[in-house]
């Protein structure tokens, strides 16, 4: 495990699958931490397993007024920001593109694409800062998907949103290459998540459920969280300093066909 003593990491949907365990294990690994979520009772829950200084905001990335709150309590309480991870997001009910409901869309876009972007819109100032104060390398690291790389039938909108996370990682990467920040974006395959267990499963026959979830992965079974988890720890250290404007799959080698 790395060593992120000293420094401030910024998790949005915190209190899920992926956000908690990345909470858990930067706290473990010394940071101080910004914890953004809609589930007020998560958050809670969550704070109580972290061993460091942590803030707790509760509140949708779709609200780029709450985006702007979790950077302003990192300034405020440590004066500084070095990780940003955009790991909120929703997804929404399956269906071919034009039965997709299109309130559902325009919600899957608001917090899935246009949240990463009302993130890193304030992010971005005070990680800049950051580096021009302590010469360290500021990282953000957006959660898109497998489904932001290629196509995913029945789930469009999504795709959609998740392809844009990875063009505004790409294109951002870009601006800020030579300015101290890395950006980079993972696209993970199916995971087991509360989000898969309790939602896409739920009501179903779990070994039939995975089956069909897992059909089209090589490996033929769900990503483990702290597979996932692990990659982000990767994206962040230090010792991996010339990596930028990349989408990694994570997908049990779904893409390499």
């Amino acid at each position: 495990m790395s060593d992120f003593a000293g420094k401030t990491v910024l998790i949005t949907g915190a209190a899920g699958g992926f956000g908690r365990a990345m909470a858990q294990r930067f706290s473990a690994a010394g940071a101080k931490l910004v914890l953004s979520d809609y589930n007020a009772h998560g958050l809670g829950e969550l704070s109580a397993t972290l061993d460091t200084p942590h803030w707790l905001l509760a509140g949708s990335v779709g609200d780029e007024d709450h985006c702007a709150e979790t950077v302003a309590i990192a300034d405020r309480e440590t004066g500084r920001l070095d990780i940003a991870i955009n790991n909120a997001g929703i997804g929404h009910m399956p269906g071919k593109t034009a039965d997709i409901d299109s309130k559902q869309a325009t919600t899957c876009v608001q917090v899935n694409l246009m949240g990463v972007f009302f993130g890193m819109k304030h992010q971005l100032p005070l990680l800049l800062a950051t580096h021009e104060k302590h010469g360290s390398i500021g990282n953000i690291v957006n959660f898109a998907s497998l489904a932001g790389i290629g196509g995913a039938p029945t789930l469009s909108m999504y795709s959609a949103a998740k392809h844009g996370v990875v063009g505004l990682t790409k294109s951002s990467a870009l601006e800020y290459a030579r300015r101290g920040v890395r950006i980079n974006a993972l696209c993970p395959a199916f995971a087991r998540t509360p989000m898969v267990e309790k939602g896409i499963l739920a009501g179903n026959n779990n070994a039939e459920g995975e089956a069909h979830l897992t059909r089209g992965i090589p490996m033929k079974r769900l990503a483990e969280v702290n597979e996932i988890v692990q990659a982000v720890e990767w994206f962040c250290a230090e010792e991996n300093s010339f990596m930028t404007g990349q989408a990694v799959a994570l997908d049990g080698g779904t893409s390499a066909m």
